[in-house]
């Protein structure tokens, strides 16, 4: 990487020589923009990335010089590196790549937060149907009760479940088990400080082969879910993914925050799962490079739209009370992520799943009690108001 005096990180910035031809130089990928900078200057930053990600946007991603950048992995790839290098500018190679850089940012900012002998526990499994995963895993910690990050790379045939969920979106696919690939980030940290917020986002490219032609598309998200309503937090958040969205499309953030407010709706409850962020699924427009790079921004904007809610709270002194209010909280967690969510059932329809992995959302503890209802004047009741009826952050 190239360390600026802006405070700016720019990761994966290769050169290298082009065969047959050794005096060209070829300038290949700027892969990965803004991994941990200093928030105060954002303006810097913001003015820097638009010009980084323009040249990022016109040359592939991937060399085979680019082998050594792999060392700051969480692991090594799903996919042989053999067959990473030799496919480069190919979706799936991009993805893969893109997601194990946003596992490892994601993981060790999460450390920096958390008590010294805590670590991840990585684990990196294989798929018998094609594929595997990686999943990293930091429970019982001074600051992060349960947290999980979770990269999956796997291939096969649809069964004809997954098919119909599929055709109910609007995917005109044939009958029959259809091969597939799929590359997605999943992750869910739940704090063990009730005044810190639980955050979720997931990532994901998705190709299906029926017959000659293939179908692909993005979806994704990130969704913020405190315990106690904090304005100054909630703008923050909604305002910095709002600026990745908008480096894309002025339409973009207030299409998906919409959409992510429906989606994260638990009905019988009359709730939304908590403050929003954004949502989208089945994004193929313009093209597949312009969404992959709105999928890139989106994922690196998950640090500098949450740790700073994590460092600014995590030791604060909260009562008993706060904390049976944060489990019972977490209960409409387990309900929505059980009942409602579509990649929870995806993945629980799809042979060989390793449910483990899709499990890794759920708490460690979680609360209910018959009737609960808090006091109408209580902060308690004010995080329920902004549930029950969704505001504009920004």
């Amino acid at each position: 990487g190239i360390q600026l005096n802006l405070f700016i990180q720019i990761d994966y910035c290769n050169f290298c020589l082009n065969k047959g031809k050794e005096k060209n130089m070829v300038f290949k990928r700027i892969n990965a923009i803004c991994s941990l900078i200093l928030y105060q200057r954002r303006d810097y930053y913001n003015k820097f990335r638009h010009h980084a990600l323009f040249i990022g946007a016109a040359v592939p991603f991937f060399t085979q010089s680019d082998s050594n950048d792999t060392s700051n992995f969480m692991a090594s790839p799903i996919t042989p590196m053999e067959q990473l290098q030799s496919n480069p500018t190919d979706m799936k190679t991009r993805m893969e790549l893109m997601i194990m850089k946003v596992q490892a940012e994601f993981c060790k900012a999460l450390e920096k937060e958390e008590n010294s002998s805590h670590k991840f526990l990585v684990d990196k499994w294989q798929r018998k149907e094609g594929g595997g995963g990686i999943t990293c895993i930091l429970q019982d910690g001074k600051v992060l009760e349960k947290a999980g990050v979770n990269i999956s790379v796997v291939s096969g045939h649809l069964p004809p479940a997954a098919v119909s969920q599929m055709r109910s979106r609007g995917k005109q696919l044939s009958e029959g088990q259809l091969p597939f690939f799929a590359a997605g980030i999943s992750a869910v940290i739940h704090p063990r400080n009730p005044h810190v917020p639980t955050i979720h986002f997931n990532y994901r490219y998705f190709e299906v082969q029926d017959g000659t032609n293939v179908q692909w598309w993005f979806g994704g998200g990130t969704d913020l879910t405190p315990y106690y309503l904090n304005n100054d937090d909630a703008i923050h958040f909604h305002k910095t993914l709002k600026e990745a969205c908008d480096r894309h499309s002025n339409t973009y953030y207030p299409k998906f925050k919409k959409w992510c407010d429906n989606y994260f709706d638990i009905p019988h409850r009359g709730e939304r799962r908590g403050v929003g962020g954004i949502f989208f699924d089945d994004l193929d427009e313009p093209n597949q490079h312009k969404v992959f790079g709105f999928v890139t921004s989106c994922a690196n904007a998950v640090i500098p739209s949450y740790m700073p809610l994590v460092a600014k709270h995590k030791d604060e002194k909260y009562s008993e009370k706060e904390r049976q209010w944060q489990l019972l909280r977490r209960g409409r967690y387990v309900e929505f992520n059980l009942v409602y969510d579509r990649g929870t059932k995806f993945g629980l329809q799809t042979p060989g799943a390793r449910y483990e992995s899709i499990m890794m959302s759920l708490p460690l503890e979680a609360r209910w009690e018959y009737m609960h209802e808090p006091d109408q004047d209580s902060r308690e009741y004010k995080l329920l108001e902004v549930l029950r009826t969704p505001k504009d952050w920004v």
